[in-house]
C-alpha cells in the first residue's frame, strides 16, 4: 500500500502543531526573498541529482530550512508552469499549455489575483527582477504585478556566432565555453540589481523576486566554471540503449519537433558531453549569483526575517530518453529544486514527501498567516517545513498539453497521456524509469489507485495558445503545432 495512501488516516502529533505555532510566532509579516532558476533540473547538489555537481550556495541555503527531495513543477514547460505557480491554478484549469498567451490577454484570466497581487493587499511590496513570468509576461507598469521593476532577463554577452550547429539552428540552442567575464553575462547583472535593493535598504515588508535565466539554452560559460567538471564521459547522465523501445509512440509526440536537438545528434557530432559540462558549468555560475544575492540579504540584516523561497520552473533532460531539453512527463523534466529557510521553517530538512510548485502560493498564505485564498488548487506545505515527516495525502501532478499528466508519489511515477497509453515506473527500484511496468502483471491495481488523482476534465488550451501545443481531435488525430501527425509518420531526427 502507498504511504501517501496511508497519510490522510494519520492524526499529527501534538508536539508537531506545537512547533508550528512557537516557529511562526518568530517574526510578524517577514519579508520575502523568492529566486527562480530557468530551466535547472535536479543536478543540485542537496538533491543528490548529479555526483559531480558542486553548488555550494545552494547546498547551505537547504541546510537553513527544509529542501523538498520529491517536488515537481505542474508543466515542463516555461509560461504554464509560472503561470501555475503564480496563479495557483493547474494547466488544465487555465488552458496555458504553451509559451502563449499571457494571461491578462485571456478573458478569463484577466482578473485573476496573482502571488505578488495578493501579498500587496495584505501590506508587501513587491520588486522583481529577471525572468519570473515567461519572457516579458509581467513586466508592463499596465500588468500591475510588480510595484518595481528591475533589470530583465537575458543572455547577456554572446559568441560572434554560434558554437554549435544544432539541427534547427535557433540561436538560443547553444552551448561551450568563449572568451568572456562573468560581469557581462545576463544572470550577473539580475544578481546585482537585486543586490543593489538590498544594500541600499529596501522597505519592508517586501517580496524580491529575482529570476535566473540559465542554465536555459544557450549554456555559454567562462573558463573558470568549465574547469570544474572532467572533461570525460563521468559528466554523462546514467542511459541506457533503446530506452523508448517499451514507452507509447504517444510520448514521442510530446516533444515531436522542438529545436532541442535528439542524444542522436549529440552523439553522431560529439557533443554529448560538452553540452552536459555547459549545463553543469551553467549551473554552478548561477549557483554563484544565487550566493551573491543571500550575502547581501546577509548585509542587509534581513536573514532572520526573511522567508527565502527557491524554486526552477521545470527540469531539463540531457540525453535521457533518447531527448534534450523538457517537455516530458518523465522525473528528469519535471523534478525541480524546491527550497524553503526562514521564519517558521525546521533548518536542516529533507523532505521525501510529493510536493508541487503549485504549493508555494498557498503555503505562503498559510506561513504569514494571511486570510485563506479558497480557489487556490495547490496545498500548504507548511506542515512539512516543519516537520519534513508530516502525513501529506497528494501526489505531484505534472501537466503537458491537454490531457496528458504525470504523477508522482513517494514510490510511483505514473504517465497517462491523451490518447489512453500509459506509462508506470517504480522510482524506488528504478529511479532512472528504465522498465514501464504499466502492462505487467500486479500493475493493474496500482494503476487503479492512482488514476484516482488525475484531474477529472481537462480544460482545451485557451484563446491565443501557441508554440509546442499539441492537441487530439474528436477523430483521435494528432496535432502539432496546428499540423497532423500520422499514425506512421517518421519520428524527427530519429527516423
Amino acid at each position: 500500500m502507498l504511504r501517501y495512501f496511508r497519510c490522510a488516516m494519520l492524526v499529527c502529533p501534538l508536539f508537531v502543531l506545537l512547533a508550528q505555532f512557537s516557529l511562526l510566532d518568530a517574526a510578524e509579516k517577514p519579508n520575502i526573498l523568492f529566486i527562480a532558476i530557468d530551466d535547472q533540473n535536479d543536478w543540485i547538489g542537496c538533491l543528490d541529482g548529479h555526483p559531480l555537481i558542486q553548488t555550494p550556495h545552494i547546498d547551505a541555503l537547504a541546510k537553513r530550512g527544509t529542501v523538498f527531495l520529491n517536488a515537481h513543477c505542474q508543466s515542463p514547460l516555461c509560461n504554464p508552469s509560472r503561470t501555475s505557480l503564480m496563479t495557483g491554478k493547474r494547466p488544465d484549469t487555465t488552458g496555458v499549455y504553451g509559451l502563449a498567451p499571457w494571461i491578462r490577454n485571456v478573458e478569463s484570466l484577466k482578473d485573476i489575483v496573482t502571488l505578488p497581487q495578493y501579498l500587496k493587499k495584505y501590506g508587501y511590496r513587491s520588486y522583481t527582477t529577471g525572468k519570473i513570468y515567461h519572457g516579458g509576461y509581467g513586466r508592463r507598469k499596465k500588468d500591475r504585478e510588480f510595484d518595481v521593476i528591475g533589470t530583465p532577463a537575458s543572455v547577456g554577452v554572446r559568441p560572434k556566432k554560434p558554437l554549435v550547429n544544432t539541427p534547427s539552428g535557433h540561436p538560443l540552442v547553444d552551448w561551450g565555453v568563449f572568451p568572456h567575464k562573468d560581469e557581462d553575462k545576463g544572470d550577473w547583472k539580475v544578481a546585482s540589481w537585486a543586490v543593489d535593493q538590498l544594500d541600499k535598504g529596501i522597505d519592508g515588508p517586501f517580496f524580491l523576486s529575482v529570476g535566473f535565466f540559465l542554465p536555459h539554452v544557450p549554456c555559454y560559460a567562462t573558463q573558470k566554471w568549465f574547469d570544474l567538471y572532467p572533461e570525460n564521459d563521468s559528466v554523462l547522465p546514467p542511459f541506457l540503449k533503446n530506452d523508448r523501445a517499451d514507452t507509447p509512440r504517444f510520448s514521442w509526440y510530446m516533444h515531436w519537433k522542438l529545436p532541442e536537438p535528439r542524444l542522436k545528434f549529440l552523439i553522431e557530432n560529439n557533443q554529448w558531453q560538452n553540452l552536459v559540462r555547459s549545463y553543469l558549468a551553467s549551473t554552478s555560475f548561477v549557483d554563484s549569483q544565487v550566493g551573491r544575492v543571500l550575502d547581501a540579504l546577509e548585509r542587509s540584516g534581513h536573514t532572520d526575517d526573511t522567508l527565502v523561497i527557491l524554486w526552477s520552473d521545470h527540469g531539463w533532460h540531457l540525453g535521457e530518453k533518447e531527448i534534450t531539453g523538457k517537455n516530458s512527463l518523465w522525473d528528469r523534466s519535471t523534478r525541480v529544486p524546491l527550497i524553503f529557510a526562514g521564519p517558521g521553517v525546521t533548518p536542516n530538512q529533507r523532505c521525501v514527501r510529493p510536493a508541487e510548485l503549485l504549493d508555494i502560493y498557498p503555503t505562503l498564505i498559510d506561513v504569514l498567516n494571511l486570510p485563506e485564498k479558497k480557489d487556490l488548487e495547490g496545498h500548504s506545505l507548511k506542515p512539512q517545513l516543519v516537520d519534513a515527516n508530516a502525513c501529506r495525502e497528494w501526489p505531484a501532478i505534472t501537466t503537458h498539453n491537454h490531457d496528458n499528466h504525470g504523477l508522482r508519489t513517494e514510490r510511483w511515477r505514473y504517465i497517462r497521456y491523451a490518447d489512453g497509453s500509459q506509462e508506470l515506473y517504480d522510482m524506488q527500484n528504478d529511479a532512472n524509469e528504465w522498465h514501464n511496468l504499466a502492462d505487467k502483471p500486479g500493475s493493474a491495481a496500482i494503476i487503479a489507485k492512482l488514476k484516482k488523482y488525475l484531474p477529472a476534465k481537462s480544460a482545451k488550451p485557451a484563446p491565443g495558445s501557441a508554440h509546442r501545443i499539441l492537441t487530439v481531435d474528436e477523430m483521435g488525430n494528432v496535432i502539432w503545432e496546428g499540423k497532423p501527425i500520422g499514425k506512421n509518420d517518421p519520428i524527427p531526427e530519429i527516423d
